[in-house]
């Protein structure tokens, strides 16, 4: 009788085996075995698909800015004479320009004026905006969709044509030419945008967070206070800078319900009083809007990461 032997292969002739009968594994596009955005990893095709147009797209953005800045420090020789300074750097630099818009005109009471009415119409509109988006998401009552459906449309109603019946109620009231007046006009454009995103930011909020807390014993307004406003911050936050912004830079209200100089916001002030009839104080002009966009950049440059976080997603169950 024979005997027979069993051979056991070694753990280099599986892998060769098994590397023969699967066949040679699939790369990824970069030639590492990886997916998604290997394709990126060469050179040449990160210049043409990453940094090009990102330059490109910083230039655009980021050169009015720069020229915002360059005239600011320009003195009007060199604003006016192209043929021996370069329109594109400052030659001889000057403060004649800041001086004339901070010292020469109602400009801090025109930027605090802005301040004011951009804060308190902000803190009222997100006011509103809660009530409202926490009752047409979380009560759950008939009709709460068209409700939210005719809030978002109202916000599609062009300024132009509600300044209108704005100014005869403004007038009604006795309240032209204050602050008073923007203030209580603002909200009209503000609230109906900021009710719709914080719909989607609540909606986004776990039902079963307030029904434990309901079966607690909360109120509704405990429930809003404790549990939905903590959680939906970076929708807060992204409203208030959406409300804030457009406060700041609002021109037909302003322009319309505001007459005196000591009542006039940023964006009217510096266009009415700056420019004489056909005279227009370039240098001081480009000061007064570099120096209104300062806060709301530093506004953006601080609250970002919520922003961002608010248009990417909310709360995960």
């Amino acid at each position: 009788m024979s005997d027979t032997t069993t051979t056991t292969p070694s753990p280099q002739r599986a892998t060769e085996t098994g590397v023969a009968r699967d066949g040679p594994k699939r790369k990824g596009r970069g030639g590492d075995g990886g997916e998604g955005m290997d394709y990126l990893v060469s050179l040449p095709r990160k210049l043409v698909t990453v940094y090009l147009p990102l330059l490109v797209f910083l230039f655009v953005l980021l050169f009015p800015f720069y020229w915002m800045a360059i005239t600011t420090f320009k003195s009007n020789e060199e604003l006016y004479n192209f043929q021996d300074f370069s329109p594109f750097w400052v030659v001889q630099p000057t403060l004649d320009n800041v001086n004339k818009l901070f010292f020469e005109t109602s400009y801090p009471t025109w930027l605090w004026n802005t301040m004011l009415v951009s804060v308190v119409a902000t803190f009222i509109s997100l006011f509103c905006a809660v009530c409202a988006a926490y009752a047409i998401e979380r009560l759950r009552f008939r009709g709460s969709r068209v409700t939210g459906m005719l809030i978002f449309l109202a916000y599609l109603v062009p300024p132009s044509i509600l300044f209108i019946p704005l100014a005869t109620i403004v007038f009604a009231y006795g309240l032209f030419d204050s602050t008073l007046a923007l203030i209580l006009t603002y909200p009209t454009i503000l609230i109906p945008f900021c009710t719709w995103l914080l719909m989607g930011y609540f909606r986004s909020i776990p039902y079963e967070l307030e029904e434990c807390a309901l079966i607690d014993g909360a109120t509704r307004l405990q429930i809003l206070v404790k549990i939905i406003l903590p959680l939906a911050v970076p929708g807060l936050i992204s409203a208030g800078i959406f409300a804030f912004t457009l406060s700041w830079n609002e021109f037909i209200y302003a322009l319309t319900f505001i007459s005196s100089s000591e009542h006039k916001t940023v964006p009217v002030g510096v266009i009415t009083e700056l420019v004489e009839g056909d005279v227009y104080h370039w240098g001081s002009l480009m000061a007064g809007a570099l120096m209104g966009s300062l806060p709301v950049a530093i506004l953006y440059s601080f609250f970002v990461e919520y922003y961002v976080s608010s248009m990417t997603g909310a709360v995960k169950e």
